[in-house]
């Protein structure tokens, strides 16, 4: 096992994939012009993307459907949007930050990041703690992240692959298929199923993902129009914990499907940034965590990173990749 210990932190013709709805506009806001909100159909991508509608005055929503990817390629539910952005049928993407490659087309741009959500990971299932779990219970999840963590936590589990949407996975917990499931706390909030939420993961114990919590809102780069619409609705604070993030995870020459969790907050004045890599059994690992200046994010993630590299983490990272 190792260990890096620092200060604890915590077209013309609409294609047929495309549907159209309209967002009401909130009250008292003027709405932009035509603004077109793509987004993908799942209830909690489009409770995302209603919430980016209102916050803008209102927007029409263009659902698409996810392209083709193999199980696990978070990529895919950004490419989809994508797709629609690149053809002219939507103004302004709505992801999960967490979602986003850290490499995108030269065409596109990421123009905004609303208010962030509560970024912790929350267990669903009958136990107030993980300690509370009974020996080799069953937990499901289709993160590697969280698969390495609970079982550097917690050896003994059997943790399982459960994959699907928020609602699928609930299922599969009632029909007793499983102990208990990890998701977001921000997707359960955004779903109004915050009270299914048994007790959430501090970042000593489970760090999130990389921008979970926040959403990324993307245009045509050179669309000066939307992204001043998407400026105006966007939150410093997040801004500058997903700047650190993205830095760390870039560092590290991490994907979405790593087993890394790297998350920022501003915590007393500055801005505390805390990692995890580990392999996805959880037999080793690196966590790590600093803190440092809020006007300099990227410095503040690519110091992290380093610190990480110096302890091991990009061999660990590359024997995840590989399997081993």
């Amino acid at each position: 096992m190792r260990r890096s210990e620092a200060e604890p932190s915590p077209g013309v013709q609409e294609p047929a994939n495309l549907r159209r709805s309209e967002a009401e506009p909130s009250p008292g806001v003027q709405e932009p012009a035509n603004l077109r909100i793509a987004t993908r159909s799942s209830a909690l991508a489009v409770a995302q993307a209603e919430a980016v509608a209102a916050a803008l005055g209102g927007a029409e929503l263009v659902t698409v459907s996810n392209v083709e990817g193999e199980p696990g390629d978070k990529a895919r539910f950004v490419r989809s949007v994508e797709r629609a952005l690149l053809d002219g049928e939507a103004d302004l993407g709505v992801h999960s930050a967490k979602d986003v490659p850290g490499e995108m087309a030269d065409e596109l741009a990421l123009v905004g990041v609303p208010e962030r959500e509560d970024p912790a990971d929350a267990f669903v299932g009958d136990a107030g703690a993980i300690e509370e779990l009974p020996d080799g219970a069953t937990v499901g999840t289709a993160s590697l992240r969280r698969r390495s963590q609970l079982l550097a936590a917690r050896p003994d589990l059997d943790v399982v692959e459960v994959r699907g949407n928020v609602d699928t996975r609930l299922r599969k917990l009632a029909e007793g298929e499983l102990d208990g499931i990890v998701l977001a706390v921000a997707g359960l909030r955004r779903l109004g199923r915050e009270d299914e939420i048994s007790f959430r993961f501090g970042a000593d114990v489970m760090v999130p993902a990389p921008g979970q919590g926040s959403l990324a809102l993307q245009a045509r780069a050179g669309d000066a129009e939307t992204a001043t619409a998407a400026a105006e609705i966007s939150d410093r604070e997040a801004l500058v914990e997903f700047t650190a993030e993205r830095a760390a995870t870039a560092a590290l020459e991490a994907t979405c499907e790593t087993p890394l969790g790297i998350c920022a907050r501003h915590l007393e004045g500055t801005l505390a940034v805390a990692g995890y890599a580990g392999l996805p059994d959880g037999s080793e690992w690196v966590r790590d965590a600093l803190r440092g200046d809020p006007d300099q994010p990227a410095a503040v993630g690519q110091a992290l990173a380093e610190r990480m590299l110096a302890a091991g983490a990009g061999e660990i990272l590359e024997r995840a990749a590989e399997g081993v």
